[in-house]
């Protein structure tokens, strides 16, 4: 019997998750529908831009800092010890363009702004603001979800963008400040190594981190269960569930997208 009782916890649960897995699908499809034939409601898209870009920036500016200054003072000890003190410069920039940047920030919107997009929906969801907006023949898609992920595909790139600049800054002050290494040499290794296309392609893994983040905030947030019990699940599972995706996403766009690259 008790074979029996945690098969069947198993098949509920695996038939939860599809379910749950082929309502996010449906929403993204109906989200992505309403953004292809333009159904962009203006002054909430403008509102989420500037949550998810400018309030974003501080916090992303300041993981990026701190994570080129630590990668850099964990590399250039070894680089220094096997005489490869001019490969220091270069590695920083590849490692912050196609991974660190793109991984550590989407990390961190995903905890904030997924967070928030859930909570906020949540509580129109169990305070019935949603059914009031369908009453009034308002799809809550356009008006609510197709913002949210016009915002963060384009600002999540974006912060990814200047977060790399930020991190070189960091990784540059460490490497001349406190390890010896000429600037000059820093700066060549850079040129040396990097090449624009690692750049456009770890902002194009953190647009689509983007839109995980967005898609599966807002999915939460409407179908968050009644009470205050319930909205706080929702924000936790957003945040989990796009963290989880997030890592998932990273590690197969990377082998698509770097995974032959040989310099």
């Amino acid at each position: 019997m008790a074979v029996i009782r945690a098969l069947e916890s198993v098949g509920v649960r695996s038939v939860s998750g599809l379910e749950r897995l082929g309502s996010l699908v449906l929403l993204s499809g109906r989200a992505l529908g309403a953004l292809a034939s333009g159904q962009v409601h203006g002054r909430n898209t403008v509102s989420q831009l500037a949550f998810v870009g400018a309030e974003s920036f501080p916090i992303a500016a300041l993981i990026a800092l701190t994570v080129g200054m630590v990668f850099t003072l964990q590399i250039a000890n070894e680089f220094i010890r096997y005489g490869a003190t001019s490969a220091i410069g270069g590695v920083v920039a590849i490692a912050l363009a196609r991974e660190l940047a793109p991984i550590m920030i989407s990390v961190v919107i995903a905890g904030r702004v997924g967070s928030a997009i859930a909570a906020e929906l949540g509580s129109m969801k169990v305070t019935e603001q949603i059914d009031a907006l369908e009453a009034f023949a308002v799809d809550p898609v356009r008006y609510l979800v197709v913002p949210r992920l016009i915002a963060c595909i384009v600002m999540v790139p974006l912060l990814v963008g200047v977060g790399n600049m930020i991190g070189l800054l960091g990784g540059y002050w460490v490497a001349t400040s406190m390890k010896g290494i000429s600037s000059q040499m820093f700066l060549d290794s850079i040129q040396s190594f990097l090449v624009p296309m690692d750049v456009f392609k770890g902002m194009f893994k953190a647009a689509l981190f983007g839109a995980a983040i967005a898609l599966i905030g807002c999915h939460q947030g409407l179908n968050a269960k009644k009470g205050a019990q319930g909205v706080g699940a929702a924000t936790t599972n957003a945040v989990v569930y796009a963290m989880v995706t997030i890592f998932i996403l990273n590690y197969v766009l990377s082998m698509g997208l770097f995974g032959g690259t040989a310099k």
